[in-house]
């Protein structure tokens, strides 16, 4: 499997390389610029998958996209965690949070190697991702969840949930009943798992039910503050990079 990496931090890119290593994959080429991938992509095969950070040195990779017709499967890696990532994911394996962590690679690694009996490569089209953004694909969303309660597993309809978080490395669901449960996944797989209609990743701890939200209230640093209908927490804060995303959220 032929896999590089787009990354203009060279510590960051040889770090991930040596973690791929760990995990069975090589990756000889890095590069570091938008015009230097632009450049590499004209002139060479493209690869089966690319790990591709959004803010290169010379722009956002992005710009790649709009000069190449780009056919490789692709794992973002950011510092940003913006609203615009729940669309690119729909088109892509995933994406990855700096400073990557190991377990979070080789999941995303494990989702790239399910997919390849179905289809080898994802196709990304710079206009394609622009429309998901307001029309996003028709595709099934989680109806329920199961949790553990001692012995017993127990089932949770979506529509009873009021939010989802994390805590102490730890991914919970909170009811409209007030009770939590602790889940078998992490907030990054479930972003792909959410109807985005019904559920909106406000920070990297929280995602909250529309239907669940009680009060907004204008908090500091230009961030808002949630008051949602059973789970009594002062933290469930809109991060102030999302604020803008969340009241477009609220009105569509």
């Amino acid at each position: 499997m032929n896999t590089i990496i787009i990354e203009d931090e060279k510590p960051s890119a040889r770090r991930l390389q040596r973690m791929l290593t760990v995990l069975n994959m090589e990756a000889e080429t890095m590069l570091h610029s938008v015009e230097e991938s632009i450049h590499w992509f004209q002139n060479n095969p493209h690869p089966d998958l690319i790990f591709l950070d959004i803010q290169l040195s010379d722009g956002l990779s992005f710009e790649i996209f709009e000069a190449i017709e780009i056919k490789s499967a692709v794992i973002f890696i950011t510092a940003y965690d913006e609203y615009a990532l729940q669309a690119f994911k729909l088109n892509s394996i995933d994406y990855l949070l700096k400073p990557i962590d190991e377990d979070d690679l080789a999941n995303a690694v494990k989702k790239y190697q399910e997919r390849l009996p179905q289809k080898q490569a994802v196709t990304l089209d710079f206009n394609d991702i622009k429309k998901l953004l307001i029309n996003p694909i028709d595709r099934e969303y989680k109806k329920r969840f199961s949790v553990k309660v001692g012995q017993h597993l127990k089932l949770i309809n979506i529509d009873e949930v009021e939010c989802f978080y994390s805590e102490n490395k730890g991914t919970y669901l909170h009811t409209s009943e007030g009770r939590n449960y602790l889940l078998d996944t992490t907030l990054e797989l479930l972003e792909n798992e959410l109807e985005p209609k019904s559920f909106f990743r406000i920070s990297r701890k929280f995602f909250v039910n529309i239907n669940a939200i009680k009060d907004m209230v204008s908090y500091t640093n230009s961030r808002l503050q949630i008051k949602l209908n059973s789970y009594n927490d002062d933290e469930v804060i809109v991060a102030r990079e999302r604020v803008k995303d969340f009241k477009m959220w609220l009105e569509s």
